[in-house]
């Protein structure tokens, strides 16, 4: 069984845990994934079996996007609603104009920091490894490109938003960037990526469905031959 599923990660399941349960219901040795998502994210993850895991390569680097929700007045230690609280602002005020203005910034080549809770290497370890021991190191900036940032709801304690992204871009240190730009500190209250190019969560599959597949023996029915993919990723 070679080619692509393209998954809507369900919250809380790992990447690798999306993986190893494909592995077994295909009963393919062969399996891996273009691009992790964090444990609390749902959304698009392309799962590659057999021998189109030797095409995983040529997915890797495309843009991605997200739909995505900031809570305010609140900070956690890793950027996220699975973080311990830090700090917490109460008077809140902001205005409709003032937080257009602080996305503006953001969009274009930006520099971001990224967070400690991040598989970034820095001196050989791992930042995440470094942050569980309550160690934080300097983080050198990197270059992102955010193609397009927009808020499509918000009230005074969430902003919902979308943004379109170059590949590292971390949403968890947006969301804390802009929060403190706010003046009242975020942190990633969800997070659902749509797109990561050239996959679209319109043709993602929940992971109830694909077990339902495996039990009747009609999983290869959805898998998705890698060329098809690498034509729409060269078209687009």
């Amino acid at each position: 069984m070679d080619g692509i599923i393209i998954v809507n990660k369900p919250q809380g399941w790992t990447s690798f845990d999306v993986v190893a349960k494909i592995r077994n219901l295909a009963k393919v040795k062969r399996v891996g994934h273009s691009g992790t998502l964090d444990p609390m994210a749902t959304g698009v993850l392309p799962v590659f079996l057999g021998k189109a895991t030797k095409t995983i390569q040529y997915f890797l680097n495309g843009d991605k996007g997200y739909v995505g929700e900031m809570t305010l007045g609140v900070k956690t230690d890793t950027g996220d609603a699975e973080g311990k609280r830090i700090s917490e602002y109460q008077d809140i005020r902001i205005s409709e104009k003032g937080i257009k203005e602080i996305f503006s910034k953001y969009i274009g080549e930006i520099e971001q920091v990224p967070p400690m809770y991040s598989a970034v290497k820095v001196g050989g370890q791992r930042l995440y490894k470094l942050a569980r021991k309550g160690i934080e190191v300097k983080r050198e900036p990197r270059k992102i490109t955010i193609h397009e940032l927009r808020i499509t709801n918000h009230d005074e304690k969430c902003i919902s938003f979308y943004v379109l992204c170059s590949k590292g871009t971390y949403i968890r240190q947006l969301a804390m960037d802009i929060g403190d730009d706010l003046g009242c500190g975020a942190y990633l209250s969800k997070l659902t990526r749509v797109y990561s190019t050239p996959f679209h969560i319109s043709r993602a599959l929940d992971m109830d469905t694909i077990v339902t597949l495996a039990k009747i023996d009609k999983l290869s029915t959805v898998i998705i031959d890698p060329a098809e993919m690498l034509e729409v990723k060269t078209s687009g």
